[in-house]
């Protein structure tokens, strides 16, 4: 693979990484609030035993669970570009094998 290409697939990947990061900052923070509005329909669920407050409480966890599944599918992908730009790091220093 000529150079040119690696540092084209290097840049690449590296603006990847840099949007994802600050997605998975951005979801952390929102994760935290959906995460807190959770647990006070949980609390309010318990106190008020009423299945309207159940309801409330079943579809806030719900919407807590899938952005924990977005945020780790999110860290995931990261994962996987770090290796991505560190593979392409290797073959630009190396050069080609």
């Amino acid at each position: 693979m000529h150079r040119t290409t690696i540092e084209r697939r290097l840049s690449d990947a590296h603006e990847q990484l840099v949007r994802a990061r600050a997605e998975l900052a951005v979801l952390d923070e929102q994760l935290v609030v959906v995460n807190e509005i959770a647990d006070d329909t949980r609390i309010k669920a318990l106190v008020a035993e009423t299945p309207v407050a159940s309801r409330e409480y079943d579809e806030a966890n719900r919407h807590a669970t899938a952005m924990l599944q977005t945020r780790n599918a999110l860290a995931e992908k990261i994962t996987q570009l770090e290796r991505r730009q560190e593979e392409l790091l290797d073959r630009l220093v190396v050069g080609p094998g």
